[in-house]
């Protein structure tokens, strides 16, 4: 089969998916490094309570344990910086939960990419499965990861969501590129907790985004006090980041917001019900927050905001 499909047809069907970007690695066992890396994380609790990373990890360190006789993995990128965000002065959701849930875009899209293909033995992934995404994203030549932890793609950014899709093929490699982040610290200096530090391990704990969508405790009053106006996620580092100078809206149907979450008002927020949470929200990433989750956050930013204006109000 490997005469018969070649990593050029593989990148052009996946541009031709609307993929931003697309390359290939060889399949195989994680870097000795990275998988220390990666284990002393988890060893050291970096993962606060997303006790799913500390699972599967045999199969996260090698992608043979995932998908026996696997010998590419293709990692491909979808754009999803936001052409509108919430007003101003409005509640903010991070950008990469105003559109469809990118889990099923994603996922969807790889499985439409093996069937141009004409694949019938492979694995499609979007952050759904024991799989270092952004490691494969680097081996196969996409970016590198920035101090922010995050993908960047050279003149392109870092507002992409990833995918994988494993094959039992051989095909033509990618090779890795070089870091370009230089001196550069904007985004350490943009994280309001310090979650982000040079020489350090990152730390989901400090994170507004595991704060605000993974924890389902009380968020500790330190951390509540920086969320500002955002009430899902966080993007204060990619906000920061220069190279996301050259990010390009997307103009993709499935990642837009619809209107009516446009339309909301600190008003309508506070007084959201199950029912219009589940309607504004279906087919929606921020399910993942609940209910529950998501007011919890309305909450804090409320009654952070109430503190400043007594703070700036005349006695």
């Amino acid at each position: 089969m490997s005469l018969r499909l070649s990593s050029e047809q593989v990148k052009a069907e996946a541009r031709a998916l609307g993929f931003f970007a697309c390359g290939i690695a060889k399949a195989g066992p994680v870097a000795t490094d990275v998988a220390a890396g990666f284990t002393a994380w988890l060893s050291a609790g970096g993962h606060a309570g997303m006790d799913y990373m500390a699972r599967n990890v045999d199969k996260r360190l090698d992608p043979r344990q995932i998908m026996p006789g696997v010998k590419s993995i293709v990692s491909v990128a979808l754009n999803y910086a936001p052409a509108r965000r919430m007003p101003d002065g409005e509640l903010q959701f991070s950008a990469y939960a105003l559109g469809r849930d990118y889990h099923d875009v994603v996922k969807s899209r790889l499985h439409a990419l093996a069937s141009r293909l004409g694949l019938t033995a492979y694995r499609a992934f979007c952050d759904t499965a024991p799989v270092l995404e952004r490691y494969w994203a680097v081996q196969a030549g996409l970016g590198w990861v920035g101090r922010n932890r995050q993908l960047v793609i050279p003149r392109a950014g870092s507002m992409f969501f990833l995918g994988a899709l494993f094959l039992d093929v051989e095909l033509a490699y990618d090779s890795p590129v070089t870091p370009r982040c230089g001196t550069c610290r904007a985004c350490l200096d943009a994280c309001p907790t310090g979650a982000l530090a040079v020489g350090a391990p990152f730390c989901a704990g400090k994170c507004l985004s595991y704060q605000t969508i993974e924890n389902r405790g009380d968020i500790p009053s330190d951390i509540a006090a920086c969320m500002g106006d955002t009430v899902y996620g966080c993007d204060r580092c990619l906000d920061a980041c220069p190279w996301n100078r050259f990010a390009t809206p997307t103009d993709d149907p499935q990642l837009q917001p619809n209107e009516e979450l446009l339309r909301m008002t600190r008003a309508d927020w506070l007084g959201l019900t199950v029912e219009q949470y589940r309607r504004l929200f279906k087919g929606s990433a921020v399910k993942r927050a609940k209910y529950e989750g998501l007011m919890r956050n309305i909450d804090c930013v409320i009654k952070n905001h109430e503190l400043r204006v007594k703070k700036i109000s005349p006695p």
